[in-house]
């Protein structure tokens, strides 16, 4: 353990060395601030790294992941991560991206007690219960967890928009885009789903807040 621990330490003095030799104003650069274009919104999964599936450098991505890649209108830290993104930073786009072989959404296919998580994971089963027609009528096993990984990026893509904050973003007009995708940890590809949102007529009219 005190080896690997050590050689976490190593790897970063390795790694500035290098970023240094290719860049010596490297990191003078990024304490001058952040500017990315790009709010990541992903699954904590180690498998997926924001940045490096993109080819991105330090400071282009701004991150928030947790379980699934979930937008809950209740949770803070993520509301507070989308509220700095546009609002602050002023990012042009919004990717929700999801992944094939998602634990969390595996778990939702089953009833399968864990722990705390079980109340996450119940989000999710709100995913499935809303396509369960879809979903119910796909007889292979992995279609169905490749389908359904698919449409929780979806239902987050426009539970993302419904936010007042987006919304509020959009009334004055500013010009920041919300995508999904689901990256193939098999392969390392994207796939981008075409699923793009601009502006609140992307929204049905019950959801569209009066501003």
């Amino acid at each position: 353990m005190e080896a690997f621990y050590k050689k976490l330490l190593d790897n970063n003095k390795e790694w500035v060395a290098k970023s240094l030799e290719k860049d010596p104003d490297f990191f003078n650069r990024l304490a001058q601030g952040q500017n990315p274009p790009i709010l990541w919104i992903g699954c904590s999964d180690s498998r997926v790294p924001a940045n490096e599936i993109i080819g991105a450098v330090p400071g282009e991505v701004f991150v928030h992941r947790n379980i699934a890649n979930m937008v809950l209108h209740t949770d803070m830290s993520m509301l507070s991560v989308l509220d700095y993104a546009v609002n602050v930073l002023k990012v042009k786009h919004i990717i929700v991206c999801g992944h094939y072989g998602c634990g969390g959404v595996q778990a939702a296919l089953t009833n399968k007690h864990i722990g705390l998580i079980d109340n996450w994971i119940r989000h999710i089963k709100d995913v499935y219960r809303f396509h369960q027609d879809e979903l119910n009528a796909i007889e292979d096993e992995k279609a169905k967890f490749d389908r359904f990984v698919e449409l929780n990026v979806f239902e987050q893509v426009y539970d993302l928009a419904k936010t007042s904050i987006m919304q509020t973003a959009w009334d004055r007009e500013q010009d920041v885009h919300i995508h999904g995708w689901v990256y193939d940890v098999k392969d390392g590809l994207i796939n981008d789903l075409k699923i793009t949102l601009k502006d609140n007529d992307s929204l049905s009219e019950v959801y569209q807040l009066d501003l």
